[in-house]
């Protein structure tokens, strides 16, 4: 293709961009302008199928810097991904299909959500790690299935941020040659240039990590098709720095930070428009010549399709169509779940719960931030990624958790990550963008409460277990025991478009009492009762074994008492009032015993005996005395 066409086409993104946030009177010019010329190139590498955007060989794009939408709603127009053209005039607008920041399940096409600077770079690199595991599955040393690129646009904004710092480094250490970051080089931030706040060698930074770096002109199509050429054959990750100017044909707003986040209003437009050859006066235009090359994509890619499946049909083995029909295709029917018998610690019961999937599931893999010992979350005899199914994140909560979003995502994988509870804080955005795109990622959060011990109150969550509750379509389960814990999993495994967190216990737990009614996949039931209770006591995880002791107590008292389990007080407040009234008798009175702030038990409790400290440096026995998680102190409470 022509340069001098390819400058058409560059032009073509940069004014819809630009008329798209002049009508939203609202949105990110800046961006779109300066990474034109880039997508336009780009546009010719990339293999995909707007005719079927799930194709698994499909190449992975994502955008980090999120507010660029101006520019990937553009894309996805001019490729032929269903957005008509009202869909751009109505960019930013109330049920819309061009929401502000890219939305996964909202916008056909767009492969994960962004917009939180940074996630991405760890999104691209979990998709990059998903097609190494998939690939080491199902490609054989003369045939290979999976053999697809990740490309990631990424700003200045998304370098700055530690999680790509984090990410980076797992992409080099784990040599993820099938993934290419693209640099989007202006020097621009909000505030103005990046001199202001930034000054380190970035160079340097990726070629310590274990990355190639090429470096182009980010307005010159030759050297941008070099890089690209060059990051495709490359043993290694690859960035490519392209240094390029924030509103690239703005005229007085070139190059100013000014364009970033503001329209740039009709006189800019109608000038930039004139230099360039354009009809000053038409808004959202496109050439037919312009419009036919984009639009090869659909047959193209549509081609490139028809060819994958093919070759599928010809492999000299046919192992590699089982083992990916084995990987797309679970049959939860397969687990041998295990049996408990004994006082256990349920992040003990957790580990044999997940070495039981693993066992029939070959799709469930994931790992720890360091803390595999601990959590119990290593697959025994699995092997190690990217032929295994144990990762080594490495004490990289973030990161972690925003990679296994994306390989969540990527297709045929059902992945787990895992830490203590506390450290949950780390991770918190990532945990917050699972509910948001209602990604089916399992979080394992073990050392849940005080009982951590010793450690302290820098690591006894106190505020967690309400944070988490109180974030949408996202489910806590705190198990009580490892039949709890079991139906937890039971549950969660069919929950597809919702992420779970299974927050387990340190110390061991009694086993529990057959419930008297409701279940477990309810969220809450009756676990023991009495004929007339005047009280109910509601409990989660540790506390439950507590709040039967408690209740035995009672009814020495000749108090009739009954007691709620709620492994997932989200699923609980999802059922009906008839339920609900049901487990917790309305005309009863009503006391939660949680070892944590327990603020959301208010919504049934008249009394709430929880923490309103951060806990403490003692065994974890000394700890539940002193903050009157004991029987006798929640008599008195109760009295």
């Amino acid at each position: 293709m022509s340069n001098q066409m390819r400058q058409k086409m560059a032009d073509s993104i940069r004014f819809l961009a630009a008329d798209m946030v002049q009508a939203a009177n609202s949105g990110h010019p800046g961006a779109p302008m300066g990474l034109a010329d880039i997508a336009v190139v780009l546009s010719e590498h990339l293999n995909h199928n707007p005719k079927n955007p799930n194709w698994l060989n499909r190449d992975r794009l994502v955008f980090s810097g999120g507010h660029a939408t101006g520019l990937i709603y553009s894309l996805y127009y001019l490729w032929g991904y269903g957005l008509e053209i009202d869909d751009l005039k109505n960019f930013r607008q109330l049920d819309s299909k061009t929401p502000g920041h890219p939305e996964y399940g909202h916008t056909e096409g767009i492969e994960i959500t962004t917009g939180p600077l940074g996630q991405g770079i760890a999104n691209a690199v979990g998709f990059a790690m998903g097609s190494k595991f998939v690939g080491a599955q199902t490609n054989s040393e003369t045939a290979k299935l999976i053999d697809h690129n990740v490309y990631c646009l990424c700003g200045d904004g998304d370098l700055e941020e530690g999680i790509s710092y984090e990410a980076c480094s797992i992409a080099g250490h784990n040599k993820l040659d099938n993934l290419v970051l693209i640099y989007d080089s202006n020097r621009i931030t909000i505030e103005g240039s990046t001199d202001l706040s930034i000054s380190e060698n970035i160079r340097m930074r990726f070629e310590s990590q274990g990355w190639d770096v090429l470096e182009c002109d980010g307005h010159n199509f030759d050297e941008i098709d070099e890089c690209l050429t060059t990051a495709k054959s490359n043993k290694k990750p690859t960035i490519i720095i392209a240094n390029t100017i924030i509103a690239k044909g703005a005229g007085k707003l070139e190059g100013s930070h000014h364009a970033h986040g503001a329209p740039l209003g009709t006189d800019i437009i109608i000038e930039a428009k004139t230099k360039a050859g354009f009809d000053p006066f038409k808004t959202f235009h496109v050439d037919e010549d312009v419009m036919a090359r984009f639009r090869c994509a659909i047959e193209e890619g549509d081609l490139l399709e028809r060819e994958w499946i093919h070759r599928q049909k010809t492999f000299p083995l046919m192992e590699q169509n089982e083992a990916l029909g084995a990987l797309e295709n679970p049959d939860f029917s397969r687990i041998q779940w295990p049996m408990f018998d004994k006082a256990e610690a349920t992040r003990g019961t957790n580990g044999k719960i997940m070495n039981a999937i693993a066992k029939a599931i070959p799709s469930f893999l994931g790992g720890s931030a360091d803390l595999s010992p601990s959590n119990k979350t290593n697959l025994n005899d699995m092997g190690v990624f990217p032929k295994g199914r144990n990762i080594y994140f490495g004490i990289r909560e973030h990161a972690m958790a925003s990679i296994v979003n994306a390989m969540a995502l990527y297709g045929p994988l059902i992945p787990f990550s895992a830490t203590f509870f506390v450290f949950s804080d780390y991770l918190k955005p990532a945990a917050r963008m699972a509910a948001l795109s209602g990604i089916q990622q399992f979080f394992i959060w073990t050392h849940d409460s005080i009982g951590v011990g010793e450690d302290g109150p820098t690591h006894q969550p106190i505020e967690h277990l309400s944070q988490f509750r109180a974030l949408p379509n996202f489910y806590v389960w705190r198990p009580a025991d490892g039949k709890e814990n079991i139906e937890a999993w039971k549950t969660a495994l069919e929950m597809k478009k919702s992420p779970s967190a299974f927050v387990c216990s340190r110390q061991n737990l009694a086993l529990l009492p057959m419930k008297v009614k409701g279940f477990v996949s309810q969220g809450g039931y009756l676990l023991a009762s009495d004929e007339n209770a005047v009280i109910t006591l509601m409990a989660s995880g540790s506390e439950v074994e507590l709040a039967l002791k408690v209740k035995e107590a009672l009814n020495k008292k000749s108090v009739p008492v009954n007691v709620v389990s709620v492994p997932c007080y989200d699923l609980f407040i999802e059922q009906d009032k008839e339920y609900i009234d049901s487990i917790i008798k309305p005309d009863t009175k009503k006391v939660a015993i949680e070892a944590a702030r327990g603020l959301e038990w208010y919504r049934f409790a008249d009394e709430v005996i929880a923490m309103d400290s951060f806990g403490a440096s003692a065994p974890a026995g000394q700890l539940f005395e002193k903050f009157g998680f004991t029987v006798d102190s929640i008599l008195e409470k109760i009295k």
